[in-house]
């Protein structure tokens, strides 16, 4: 039961479950604080050691165990994931990282050091989640498309993907991109500008390589002083020489 799913026969291409985001609000809603602290401990002949982590959380959404029949390989080192959240065979999780409550990762994906997934996300297969992405969640509200990265896409490090983006198959987001509703994204390729409407999150299209731009202020103080603001610029489409530099990933599994 996913937050969010492909639907060929909507505009967008995917179709929100609104039911299941209701159905994630209504667990923080009845849970009870109660603590979850993890107690390990390890004898060898010469050392005994044992630690306590402290945690104190709702009921309903403890920290899921993985087991080796799930698939997940999670690199010792302080990642967590929470209970309703999905990962499929083949995931990697390299510490630390986290995957919140009701977020979908296909198969293959990697969630890289300091990466985040947020509630409700949706991350295709063979995504890369580099060092210390952030992919926001969107539970309210509860119709709203959440943040859904497609199949293949690249994330670069540092990069922020929110409030319901849509970045479509193969698209790249160099290292320090953020995208959200209100940022608008300039195709040097096309000759196009992306924008959220009313009815519409900003869609990143197929393949479109995304690098973090400015454009200048052009009025008032903003022109007097010579400032200018950060937006996403698209400077080129995946070709063979973008998929050259790719190809690392499938080593890294």
């Amino acid at each position: 039961m996913r937050a969010a799913e492909p639907d060929a026969g909507t505009t967008l291409g995917w179709r929100v479950n609104a039911w299941v985001k209701r159905g994630i609000l209504l667990g923080f809603r009845i849970g009870t604080m109660e603590d979850q602290s993890l107690i390990g401990e390890r004898h060898t002949v010469f050392t005994s050691w044992h630690s306590r982590l402290s945690f104190v959380d709702k009921s309903t959404y403890p920290a899921r165990k993985m087991t080796v029949e799930d698939g997940v390989r999670i690199v010792p080192g302080g990642s967590s994931v929470r209970s309703g959240a999905y990962l499929a065979k083949g995931v990697v999780c390299m510490p630390p990282m986290y995957v919140n409550v009701g977020a979908y990762v296909d198969e293959g994906t990697m969630v890289d050091s300091h990466a985040l997934v947020g509630s409700c996300a949706q991350i295709g297969k063979r995504v890369h989640l580099s060092a210390a992405a952030q992919i926001g969640g969107v539970l309210e509200p509860v119709n709203a498309s959440p943040v859904i990265i497609e199949d293949d896409v690249l994330i670069g490090g540092n990069t922020g993907v929110y409030e319901g983006t849509v970045v479509r198959t193969k698209a790249v987001l160099a290292a320090g991109t953020v995208l959200t509703r209100g940022t608008p994204v300039y195709d040097l390729v096309r000759g196009e500008i992306y924008r959220a409407t009313a009815e519409m999150p900003l869609v990143i299209p197929e393949g479109a390589v995304v690098v973090p731009g400015s454009r200048a202020v052009t009025h008032g103080k903003g022109k007097e002083w010579g400032l200018s603001l950060a937006t996403p610029v698209i400077v080129k489409y995946r070709d063979e020489k973008t998929e050259l530099s790719l190809a690392l990933e499938d080593l890294l599994r």
